[in-house]
């Protein structure tokens, strides 16, 4: 064979000895004749027929030929270069049916010995399956004997506890627990021993929970702890407490949603008017204005019914709470109240107060929504309504502390006697408001739309009257009527108002802006112009206006004030509120005066300052006293503020209100008058006398100012002490006590200037003022310091004009004033 392929290779050159197959595989894949026999998805019939169509049959024949060849030759050089390798493969699959021979025998074997094993090991556990059913079925029925042994024992002992009455009821529920216990999970029906014991026990069942809710009614209703204690231990032993107190309390929600839908319902409260005219059909159950009267009376009848029946019902559940929070199981030691919140719930009385507050924001809301009578009654007359609530609030509160009372005194029976083993009693909701729930707040939430529109009618009456009295265009302030019905109306707004603090507080916010109206249109009437703070001739049409405008705000402030103080309890709030607005009132009736204040002063200073235009370097007559009683100026001084008085301020009835303007304008008259008087140079001893005069007229000039002189306080002080210095020595003035004290030290220095020879000239005359400017420089410096640097600056001019001229000695003055000047500054410091 070896041969003849070697003679089929025609001339084909010789392989070489070991040829790698990838060069005859490359020239097939490379010949597109071979390409399609490489494909994954040949197919014989397809290339077949194709080459059929293709009418190239013999080519493709040859062609074939060629190839088949080739790859005899191929495989003939694979198997003659890997001869000994494919010698050896074959001796390995000898020895290998050898090994799995042998391995079938011992599976064999291995058989055998299971199925002996097996035969020795399935009897024996059919046999124990067997007694093990046996087993089960004498231990069920052991059981079931035993609980039937139990149930008749506790049938028997539970027809004797029935017969006990209410006393056994505690008991008889224990042993209707353990019957239950013995019925659960095992099918009793059918045996003939229990039948007639187990239709007693249901039906003994039914007559103690009955009885049992019956005793918890009872003593909810009469609030008798011992009762209720009573019951719920039955309930307890039933393991039934947490449903039963469930429902009780959904019952009592239940029954306050329909007294709530009874209370609101429109039909009920328009039945009178109903049975007088009855209407055709279809027709709506509305009140007619005739009967408005009627059905508000009934609805507020209804409304305290209300009240009446939800503090009932939440006494009730209160006191079913604080029975729950005491009682605890004999047994277990396990507190009531635990059973039911155990789960994360709420406590019972939390519950029942959420879903009333809810059904009464709801209720209302919808009863509101569909009748516009009940809308208008509730904004209407929302403090009324308040009221309710409040009371209400009060009760319940008052309730809690009743009950508290009642448990401390109570328990003196054997059964209710563990319920004062409990600790510290905690108090329920109505007692205290936790961080994140306030029970008031839950309940009024209910009324929040009804004070929202009470509000803003109440403030629409407030303002009514007011836009009323300044019509636009209008020129005068309003009469004393029109004022005192303004008053009437914020005080009854108030007194209405009263029920409640934070609605006091509400409605005195809307009396601060009324009063803030009331303000602004006053402040609209006021005149702005030159005239208003003329002081030259009589009042003018302006300043007549002003005067009645600052009457009117300041009967207004009176009467208001005067409403406050009447109030009874006003909240301290509410109080401020009103007290805020007012101050902004008289603040407007001092910003309406302060221009002819501002007029009334410069006059008086203007005055004032004309003292220096008189002489007084003249000396003493012979008779010892001044020509004159006091000069011109001052004369001029005492009729200008008598003709203010009379002329302007005395049409204010503002009494108080002008005093306290025009003291403040007296103190500041005397001052200037001190210091213009301490200015005048040269000042001779007929001079002094005037001027000593001057300071006693002074006090008759300013008293028409003040209520009394002395009321001035330091500026009266002043002028009292400066008087007698006019007639001292310079060493007497500065060891005067009223120095500092009473007079300032730069008031003093400046005096001292006018005994200085002319050559110690005083600050202003250094400073090359007038004194008009040298007082604005005053007002403007205030500062002691700054006045004294000025002084001293002065002095120290003179020191070097007296070394300038080669002066020997100083003026006798002099040392006492640098010795005043550094005790000054040594004060200040």
């Amino acid at each position: 064979m070896e041969e003849e392929a070697g003679a089929g290779g025609g001339a084909a050159p010789a392989p070489a000895p070991a040829p790698a197959p990838a060069p005859a595989l490359a020239e097939l894949r490379a010949d597109e004749c071979y390409a399609d026999f490489f494909r994954e998805d040949f197919d014989v019939k397809a290339y077949t027929s194709q080459s059929i169509h293709q009418a190239v049959i013999a080519e493709q024949l040859a062609k074939l030929a060629q190839g088949i060849s080739q790859l005899d030759k191929e495989l003939h050089l694979q198997v003659v270069a890997r001869h000994e390798d494919l010698l050896a493969q074959a001796t390995g699959i000898e020895s290998l049916e050898g090994v799995l021979q042998m391995m079938q025998t011992r599976i064999g074997a291995l058989q055998s010995t299971v199925d002996r094993i097996r035969v020795k090991i399935v009897d024996p556990y059919n046999k124990i399956v067997s007694r093990t059913a046996q087993l089960a079925k004498l231990q069920a029925a052991c059981d079931l004997l035993r609980r039937i042994i139990r149930i008749l024992y506790l049938s028997k002992r539970l027809q004797g506890q029935l017969q006990g009455g209410s006393r056994e009821i505690t008991k008889a529920a224990q042993s209707l627990n353990e019957l239950d216990y013995l019925s659960q999970g095992i099918d009793l029906s059918g045996i003939e021993v229990i039948e007639n014991d187990l239709l007693f026990i249901a039906r003994a069942r039914l007559e103690v929970e009955n009885q049992a809710k019956r005793l918890l009614e009872q003593g909810v209703e009469t609030q008798n702890p011992t009762q209720v204690g009573t019951a719920l231990q039955v309930f307890h032993n039933l393991g039934t407490l947490k449903d039963t107190i469930a429902n009780v309390v959904d019952g009592y929600c239940s029954v306050l949603e329909e007294n709530i839908k009874n209370a609101l319902d429109i039909k009920v409260l328009t039945q009178p008017s109903q049975t007088v005219t009855r209407g055709g059909p279809g027709r709506a159950a509305m009140p007619t204005p005739g009967n408005t009267a009627a059905f508000r009376a009934a609805l507020w009848t209804n409304m305290e019914k209300l009240m009446d029946q939800i503090c009932a019902a939440c006494g009730q559940v209160q006191h079913l709470q604080k029975v729950l929070t005491k009682k605890r199981d004999p047994v277990s030691h396990v507190c009531f109240i635990e059973e039911i919140v155990k789960d994360g719930q709420s406590d019972i009385l939390y519950k029942f107060w959420t879903a009333v507050t809810q059904t009464l924001s709801s209720q209302f809301q919808s009863a509101t929504e569909s009748s516009m009578f009940l809308k208008q009654a509730f904004e209407g007359e929302y403090p009324k309504l308040l009221r309710l609530y409040n009371d209400l609030w009060k009760r319940l509160q008052q309730y809690s502390q009743n009950i508290q009372r009642n448990f401390n005194t109570s328990g003196t029976t054997d059964l209710f006697a563990e319920l004062q083993q409990m600790e510290e009693d905690t108090q329920d909701i109505f007692m205290q408001k936790t961080q994140d729930y306030d029970p008031e707040k839950a309940l009024k939430d209910s009324l929040q739309q009804y004070e929202a529109a009470y509000l803003s009618k109440s403030l629409s009456r407030l303002f009514d009257p007011i836009n009323l009295v300044f019509p636009p265009g209008g020129r005068n302030p309003p009469s004393s009527d029109e004022l005192d019905s303004i008053i009437k109306t914020i005080a009854s707004e108030l007194n209405v108002a009263a029920v409640d603090p934070d609605l006091s507080l509400a409605v005195a916010k809307n009396v601060a802006k009324t009063i803030q109206l009331y303000g602004v249109k006053s402040e609209q009437l006021l005149s702005t112009q030159g005239d208003a703070s003329q002081v030259i001739g009589p009042l003018t049409e302006g300043q007549r206006r002003n005067v009645a405008v600052v009457n009117s705000l300041y009967k207004l402030h009176q009467a208001v004030l005067k409403v406050i103080t009447n109030q009874s309890s006003f909240p301290a709030a509410a109080e401020q509120t009103v007290t805020t607005a007012l101050k902004a009132v008289h603040d407007l009736m001092g910003s309406a005066v302060q221009p002819l204040l501002n007029s009334v002063g410069d006059s008086v200073e203007a005055i004032i300052i004309t003292m220096h235009q008189e002489d007084f370097s003249g000396s003493l007559s012979s008779s010892g006293k001044p020509d004159v009683p006091c000069s011109l100026y001052m004369k001029e001084l005492q009729g200008f503020i008598a003709r203010v008085m009379s002329d302007y301020f005395r049409h204010f009835e503002c009494f108080d209100f002008v005093f306290d303007n025009t003291e403040a304008m007296a103190q500041r008259a005397i001052e200037l008058f001190i210091r213009n008087a301490s200015l005048i140079r040269p000042l001779g001893e007929g001079g002094k006398m005037r001027l000593a005069a001057d300071f006693a007229q002074m006090e008759l000039a300013v008293a028409p100012l003040c209520r009394r002189v002395s009321d001035l306080g330091k500026s009266y002080r002043q002028l009292r002490s400066f008087r007698p210095l006019l007639f001292q020595t310079s060493e007497h003035i500065a060891s005067s006590p009223a120095l500092g004290e009473v007079i300032p030290y730069s008031i003093i220095l400046q005096f001292l200037f006018t005994r200085a020879p002319p050559e110690l000239k005083s600050p202003f005359q250094r400073a090359e003022w007038s004194i008009a400017r040298y007082s604005q420089w005053l007002d403007d410096h205030p500062s002691e310091k700054d006045r004294l640097a000025l002084i001293r600056g002065a002095l120290e001019a003179y020191v070097q004009s007296v070394r300038t001229r080669e002066g020997k000695e100083f003026a006798p003055v002099y040392p006492i004033m640098v010795q005043l000047l550094q005790k000054a500054m040594s004060t200040l410091q």
